[in-house]
């Protein structure tokens, strides 16, 4: 799905998928989340994605130019998963709304799993 945008420049299109994956990179970024997580409908097995996935486990929705964001995550064992999620949430509202222009309404977080990092 397309987001448009008009301005006095004209009109701007940003596919979804660009979006999904910069909020990934994003995500990855914040201490505490050891990667995305796909997660297999079929089967409920849950399996870490590595870095050049990261659109595969964040899904976007747009509705009347404002953005909601699903994030579906590993994090760190031993991590404070609200503390890890607020920080996820305020940094991911900030820099995509910094990057694309739209207001970003809501983001989702499913934590999927934990995992032990060395």
């Amino acid at each position: 799905m397309k987001t448009m945008m008009n301005t006095h420049l004209g009109n701007i299109s940003i596919d979804s998928e660009v979006i999904a994956n910069y909020a990934g990179s994003v995500a990855v970024e914040c201490i505490g989340i050891v990667g995305m997580a796909s997660v297999n409908v079929k089967d409920g097995l849950v399996k870490l994605l590595k870095m050049d996935n990261l659109s595969t486990g964040v899904c976007v929705h747009v509705n009347n130019n404002k953005l909601e964001i699903d994030f579906h995550l590993i994090v760190a064992y031993g991590v404070n998963i609200l503390a890890v999620s607020d920080n996820l949430s305020s940094n991911v509202k900030y820099k995509v709304q910094e990057f694309t222009g739209l207001p970003v309404e809501k983001v989702n977080i499913f934590v999927e799993g934990v995992r032990v990092i060395d």
